[in-house]
């Protein structure tokens, strides 16, 4: 299936790594000229020649590299501003970059909950901020937010992550009839376990929590998904494909759970 994204813009923060990778991959492969922002700058660097080094790419996108902190207004905006003034415009935002600490809640101090906040919901925030006066001009956009199930189904080990997430789900819901009127859409992609490093660093924190060793914190939590398995990068960056697509042209406010079939409400 064609996408129809070649020579689109594509920022994706938080690329340098695991889900934004994938994305920036799929993108790139799909023909978009592609900016990732995050703040290690060798890891941005490595991504970038991964990007580059496929093969079969439609036309000869372009991939730009921006280095930033989320917690930055002002590096947000100048993330932006490199990917307008060099492709004359800004179509997708994907946000992705972001992270939060696991544990006990009476481990937990005030820094667990207000860095995540900062970085993640504020940090979501702020880009949308900076991309909208360009999305607005054009009359269009599409902006992806990789939330996470936590959102909708708290963990006592993760609540900085899940407060976060819980916000970001209604942040984007509660925008997205304001900027419909202007042909914007924003959706939300929630993946559950995903095969990420980041997944690795979570599972130990919340192995050595529990008082268990990680190679069974791992096995039980597989054994809790219905499909029995951990989801993978690549499949959260085809969500995101679609989304970004006019062939999802009428779907906003929206969020597409990725779990294996794992979340228990509706």
């Amino acid at each position: 299936m064609s996408f129809q994204l070649a020579g689109k813009t594509a920022i994706v923060t938080g690329g340098s790594g695991g889900i934004g990778l994938a994305i920036a991959k799929s993108l790139y492969r799909e023909g978009s000229n592609i900016v990732i922002a995050a703040r290690d700058r060798g890891r941005l660097e490595e991504a970038r020649e991964a990007i580059r080094s496929q093969s079969g790419i439609a036309g000869e996108p372009e991939v730009l590299i921006a280095g930033g902190d989320l917690r930055d207004a002002d590096a947000v905006h100048r993330v932006v501003d490199t990917a307008a003034e060099r492709f004359g415009g800004v179509d997708i935002l994907v946000n992705n970059a972001g992270s939060a600490q696991a544990g006990s809640f009476l481990d937990l101090t005030d820094g667990a909950f207000t860095d995540t906040w900062n970085l993640k919901l504020l940090g979501y925030i702020r880009t949308v901020r900076a991309v909208l006066p360009h999305f607005l001009k054009q009359g269009a956009g599409s902006i992806i937010n990789i939330v996470g199930t936590a959102g909708r189904t708290p963990s006592p080990l993760f609540l900085p992550g899940c407060t976060t997430n819980a916000a970001l789900l209604n942040f984007a819901k509660g925008i997205s009839k304001e900027l419909a009127k202007s042909g914007i859409r924003i959706n939300s992609v929630s993946p559950g376990l995903t095969a990420t490093d980041r997944a690795e660093i979570l599972a130990q924190q919340q192995a050595d929590a529990k008082g268990i060793p990680v190679a069974q914190y791992k096995a039980e939590s597989a054994g809790a998904i219905p499909l029995g398995r951990y989801v993978e990068p690549q499949e959260i960056a085809d969500i995101v494909l679609f989304l970004a697509s006019d062939k999802a042209g009428s779907i906003t406010g929206a969020e597409i759970v990725v779990d294996g079939g794992q979340q228990p409400g509706v």
